[in-house]
């Protein structure tokens, strides 16, 4: 029987990312998906500044980059959103083709000895105290031992379903259409959400020469199994949007609806679900893939750190207990963005007050970064201002010369961060677990969004994920082990 350490299942953007973690920190990764090859196919067309950020912290950004193109406004229910002052190195939506993401991501998982097992379908597993069996069906069955599965797999999950958890939540009221096509008589600029008669429609150019067209119905509802043909996507296109741009040469046809539901539990066992196969909700804001890949940043490390027999088995419970509710937040919005785009008279009256509203920072702050995930704070004990947040992107000089807080996570490592040449605490016990870095800040503040800017800490601990655990205000390690405890595990 084949061995490993984690058995992922879904070989889309999360299970690819969560691969790359996993091997990064040197855990034997079995990532296996049912299609017989990639599709290419791409349902989400953009990352968000907490995504690129998460990218960045790996080294993983700077070829994607290039391959998309920077919009500096978002949108919530089709009411534009301004990204560009927000506290961060990419105050921008990046409109980038899942299909781009996930052969950077493959290319990199597969580099570290991750490559993708296709038409290897889960069917079946079984788990004890010591691991789980999973059962892979297709031309090649066979059974896997592994310490743990990630299902990956889609709403549609097999191993959500195999695992016994509950999909909880609504069914779908409206039907959205998308189309990538070629052109005859493209629109000047791209748009979001233009709302006509009986639903909204959009246009983003993502390469030279091609388009995504959307177009979202509030008068009927498709099955998720129901054929749409191109002829169909246009005629529903050209009735809403009263032209069909001359839309021709298409690449992919497909649609979706605002079906909203959301695992009731991310963990049964040694059995873990991310990704869509956890959470599914209407596209509003183009938040599910960012959501997927943050799934699976948080758990990787998480994962590795149980593996490698630093951790206690509590660490990974705080995956659920800080994914989950991320996810009803982003269930919750889209339920809203839905409700705005719907056609009528009282809706109308509620878009004009909307629109006022954003029109003010404090309300356009607390949406655009709800939408781009810069606002999370995860429950972790502290009163400092950065606990529980993402590390700001300051930039350092070390030693070794010029760097920044995000290319010190390159390794997936916890990093103790010591500035200004303050004294380093003494905690040796985890010496060999974490990377201590001695820097200058080039700022006196870091900037923090949602907050404002706040002094340059004398120390911080950085979990792999790059969300902070403890901040020393002064040279003296006070919390500091307790933080390691929890956080890194428990003293040799």
């Amino acid at each position: 029987m084949e061995t490993t350490d984690v058995v992922i299942a879904g070989a889309g953007p999360t299970g690819l990312m969560l691969a790359y973690e996993l091997r990064l920190a040197g855990v034997d990764v079995a990532l296996v998906d049912g299609l017989p090859a990639r599709t290419g196919e791409s349902r989400a067309g953009g990352i968000h500044a907490r995504t690129m950020e998460v990218l960045d912290q790996r080294g993983l950004l700077d070829d994607l980059l290039p391959r998309g193109r920077s919009m500096q406004a978002g949108h919530f229910g089709g009411l534009p959103l301004d990204f560009s002052d927000f506290d961060t190195r990419y105050p921008f939506a990046l409109a980038v083709l899942q299909a781009a993401i996930e052969r950077e991501l493959d290319r990199h998982a597969t580099e570290l000895g991750a490559p993708v097992q296709w038409a290897s379908p889960v069917i079946d597993f079984g788990q004890d105290a010591a691991g789980v069996e999973v059962e892979i069906g297709g031309p090649n069955p066979r059974r896997i031992r592994a310490a743990y599965l990630v299902g990956c797999d889609g709403g549609r999950s097999a191993v959500r379903k195999l695992a016994g958890i509950d999909y909880v939540g609504t069914d779908a009221t409206m039907t959205g259409m998308l189309a990538d096509v070629e052109l005859a008589d493209p629109p000047a600029q791209p748009f979001f959400g233009h709302r006509r008669g009986v639903g909204d429609f959009s246009a983003v150019q993502f390469e030279p020469g091609w388009y995504r067209l959307v177009v979202q119905r509030h008068d009927r509802v498709l099955d998720r199994g129901t054929e749409l043909s191109f002829e169909d996507f246009r005629t529903s296109f050209a009735e809403v949007a009263g032209t069909d741009f001359g839309m021709h040469s298409p690449r992919w046809v497909s649609h979706y609806g605002d079906a909203a539901r959301q695992a009731d539990r991310y963990r049964v066992g040694r059995v873990f679900v991310a990704g869509d196969a956890a959470h599914i909700h209407y596209p509003a804001g183009g938040q599910g893939q960012n959501l997927g890949l943050q799934d699976a940043v948080n758990l990787g490390w998480k994962l590795a750190a149980t593996l490698r027999g630093h951790a206690s088995d509590e660490l990974l419970d705080t995956y659920e207990t800080e994914r989950h509710p991320i996810a009803a937040r982003v269930l919750l919005n889209t339920r809203a963005q839905t409700a705005l785009g719907r056609s009528g008279p009282h809706t109308d009256a509620l878009r004009d007050i909307m629109s006022d509203l954003i029109d003010m920072d404090q309300v356009r702050h607390r949406l655009g970064l709800m939408i781009t995930a810069l606002d999370i704070r995860y429950d972790i004990k502290g009163d400092h201002p950065l606990i529980g947040r993402r590390v700001p992107d300051a930039d350092l000089t070390t030693a070794a010369g010029a760097t920044r807080v995000h290319e010190l996570l390159h390794a997936g490592r916890p990093v103790l961060l010591v500035l200004d040449g303050n004294d380093v605490p003494a905690v040796p016990q985890w010496h060999d677990r974490v990377d201590i870095v001695r820097a200058e800040s080039r700022s006196e503040h870091w900037a923090v969004p949602g907050v404002g800017e706040i002094p340059a800490p004398a120390a911080v601990l950085l979990r792999p994920d790059g969300y902070v655990a403890w901040v020393g205000e002064e040279p003296a390690a006070a919390g500091l082990p307790e933080a390691l405890t929890v956080w890194v595990g428990a003293p040799a």
